[in-house]
């Protein structure tokens, strides 16, 4: 069983990466962002606690779906050691190996293009600006441990191989 952890900066092709992989593997896709919707769309505050709260939504299922012996693809911005840390004690729990990629776009234009171009059809989640993106790429943590950088500007098909090498 692997836990594959998809993260990276809103735009970057995050949840189309981790699905394509997901369905190339045989593992169950779970992804923060609609968690979040669900829980704002259900009253709750657009605020840092219901953020952790979707995080912690998503590793509750992610340990679940472990423990029936599936492999999980996460996607998650994963900008903090703390949101990072969420993974680790799932796979700990579990027993699963984790293993994290940070996919990036490398040309700065197509990142934007990208991130304002997509339609998710999420109501209660808004869509970031690029100013808002550019500074969350600012106060994006370091990383602390194994991960691997994966350029996500070339064909969605070429990066899902990427990825899957890297667990493979």
């Amino acid at each position: 069983r692997m836990l594959l952890v998809v993260s990276g900066l809103p735009g970057t092709g995050k949840s189309a990466v981790a699905r394509a992989v997901a369905e190339r593997t045989d593992a169950v896709h779970l992804s923060i962002d609609p968690v979040e919707n669900a829980m704002l769309g259900a009253g709750l505050n657009k605020d840092w606690a219901t953020g952790v709260a979707a995080y912690e939504a998503v590793r509750a299922m992610a340990e679940d779906n472990l423990s029936l012996g599936r492999s999980v693809v996460v996607d998650a911005v994963n900008d903090s050691e703390a949101a990072r840390d969420t993974w680790r004690n799932a796979a700990r729990t579990t027993g699963a190996t984790v293993t994290f990629v940070l996919l990036t776009v490398s040309d700065p234009a197509e990142h934007r293009r990208r991130l304002e171009g997509r339609e998710r059809g999420m109501v209660n989640v808004a869509e970031p600006s690029w100013d808002q993106v550019r500074a969350r790429a600012t106060a994006f943590e370091p990383w602390v441990g194994p991960c691997t950088v994966v350029d996500a500007s070339p064909p969605l098909n070429l990066v899902v191989e990427q990825v899957i090498a890297v667990v493979a």
